[in-house]
């Protein structure tokens, strides 16, 4: 008897929270969520530019080659990622 209560109200509870999950998701909560996203997507753009710059950097011109090919390659994610949020894709 017990455990047919318990399964009872669990699927109840399961029905409630699966009919309703607008009502979780506050408009703070998702404006946080989106402001993170946009922060990743430029984090992530950057840090390709910076890896692709020091490795050709690298390639052509060993240590000294490696860091000046990354700080142009984020520089150029920078510029990247700006024409992406200006375009729409954010």
């Amino acid at each position: 008897m017990r455990k047919r209560m318990l399964t009872a109200v669990l699927s109840i509870g399961l029905l409630f929270s699966i009919a309703r999950p607008g009502l979780a998701v506050t408009y703070h909560t998702y404006h946080h969520y989106i402001k993170h996203k946009r922060h990743m997507k430029t984090v992530k753009r950057v840090g390709i530019g910076v890896a692709g710059g020091a490795a050709a950097g690298a390639l052509a011109g060993g240590t000294k080659g490696g860091v000046i090919g990354a700080v142009i390659g984020a520089g150029a994610g920078a510029l990247w990622d700006r024409h992406e949020k200006h375009t729409g894709h954010n």
